[in-house]
């Protein structure tokens, strides 16, 4: 859990990359390279919808992670919205393999799965 602030993304990508190590997870340069990119995307999309706290949730499986930033700000609509171009932007990783978003009780989430 992060303040919503211009300095969330950075400690996001940090606890994320710990986390992945913590983990055993050693990606390759290109993929380290992803992991940041895309984290960083993530949460300053969730930082952008205006709440005052960002969650990021990481979850690893068979060779991949799921890195999910929750906007913490309710009632926003349902779909990509304006996400719609941090998507795309996350999809130009190459290692990335999936993303999406959705709108919820608790705010928006974005997510993207990576292979490591």
């Amino acid at each position: 859990m992060f303040a919503s602030n211009r300095w969330a993304p950075a400690k996001a990508h940090a606890a994320v990359a710990a986390q992945l190590a913590t983990w055993g997870h050693c990606p390759a340069e290109t993929v380290g390279d992803a992991v940041e990119a895309v984290t960083l995307l993530l949460v300053e999309a969730a930082v952008a919808d205006g709440g005052k706290r960002v969650s990021v949730h990481l979850s690893d499986q068979d060779g991949q992670a799921c890195i999910l930033a929750l906007s913490h700000h309710a009632g926003l609509a349902d779909g990509p919205g304006d996400a719609g171009d941090v998507l795309h932007r996350i999809t130009a990783h190459q290692p990335v393999t999936g993303c999406g978003t959705d709108a919820g009780p608790d705010g928006r989430r974005l997510w993207a799965v990576i292979d490591l």
